[in-house]
C-alpha cells in the first residue's frame, strides 16, 4: 500500500513539476513529521520546507499574515483557523494524538510518577523543571501545578522556554543539565542527550489531538493536499507509533 501511494505521488510530481511546500507546524509531533516529510520528498520529488513553533503559535502567525501551504497545529487551533476562513475545510485531517509526559537527561535516574501523588512529590523535590510558555503541552502544565495546588512553590523552580521552537528549547535545557525535568508531548521527547521518564498520571494527563490543513491562500495546494494526504496515509502509522503517539483512526 505505501509503495504504491508513493509511487502515485512520484507519478503526480512528474506530471505537474516539483514544488516548495511550506508547512507551518506545532513542534509537538516534530520528530515523527520529520521523518515522514523526509519520505515525502523522496517519493514525490516536492520540496518541504517546515517551521516548527509551539502549537497556539501557529494560530499567532497565520493570523500576522505568516505565508504557507500547509498548517499543522493541535486540532482545536486548526478548526479555528477554519472557521475564520484561513484554512481550506475539505483538506482537514487528524493526523494523531500524543499525552504529554516528562523528560529528563540521558542516563539520569528516572523519578517517580506513576502516581499523582509521586509526581507532586517528584515536582516539589526537583531542582528546577522546563516547559514551553507557548506550547500546548506547556498549558496544560501550569493547569497541573494549578490542581495541585503547588503553583507558588513551583514558580522559582520553573524554566518557561520562549525561543521559536519552545519544545525544543525545553529539551535543550533538560540535555544540557540547566533544567532537571521537562514537560512536552511525548512525541517530542526524543534525540541526543534526553529520555522519556514516562507519561504524566492517567488523572492528570492531557492528549494533544494534532491535524493539517491547507491555506485558502496557499501558493501549492494541490502539492499541500498531497503531503497531508501522505502524512495520514496507513503506512504512516508506524512513524508516529515509534514516538508514542496514537495514529488518527488507529487507537485502541
Amino acid at each position: 500500500m505505501g509503495r504504491i501511494f508513493a509511487l502515485i505521488l512520484a507519478l503526480q510530481s512528474f506530471a505537474a513539476g516539483a514544488a516548495e511546500i511550506q508547512v507551518l507546524s506545532a513542534g509537538g509531533v516534530r520528530p515523527p513529521l520529520d521523518e515522514l516529510f523526509a519520505q515525502f520528498e523522496r517519493a514525490s520529488g516536492h520540496k518541504v520546507a517546515v517551521k516548527y513553533v509551539g502549537g497556539p503559535t501557529v494560530k499567532r502567525e497565520i493570523d500576522a499574515g505568516a505565508a504557507f501551504d500547509v498548517a499543522i497545529s493541535n486540532a482545536n487551533v486548526i478548526d479555528e483557523l477554519i472557521k475564520a476562513g484561513k484554512l481550506a475545510k475539505a483538506t482537514r485531517a487528524d493526523i494523531a494524538r500524543a499525552g504529554v509526559g516528562v523528560a529528563v537527561r540521558a542516563g539520569a535516574r528516572k523519578p517517580d510518577i506513576a502516581s499523582v501523588e509521586a509526581f507532586k512529590r517528584t515536582l516539589l523535590n526537583a531542582k528546577s523543571v522546563a516547559y514551553s510558555k507557548d506550547g500546548t503541552a506547556g498549558t496544560h502544565f501550569r493547569g497541573v501545578l494549578q490542581r495541585l495546588g503547588i503553583s507558588n512553590e513551583m514558580e522559582p523552580k520553573l524554566k518557561a522556554t520562549v525561543a521559536a521552537d519552545p519544545v525544543g528549547g525545553t529539551l535543550v535545557l533538560v540535555a544540557k543539565g540547566e533544567a532537571e525535568l521537562g514537560i512536552a508531548a511525548i512525541a517530542a521527547i526524543s534525540g541526543p542527550g534526553v529520555e522519556l521518564a514516562g507519561p504524566l498520571p492517567a488523572e492528570l494527563q492531557a492528549y494533544i489531538q494534532f491535524a493539517a490543513a491547507v491555506g485558502t491562500s496557499a501558493r501549492e495546494s494541490k502539492a499541500g493536499a498531497a503531503l497531508i494526504k501522505f502524512v495520514t496515509a496507513p503506512a504512516a502509522a508506524a512513524a508516529y507509533k515509534a514516538k508514542g503517539m496514537e495514529p488518527a483512526g488507529q487507537r485502541p
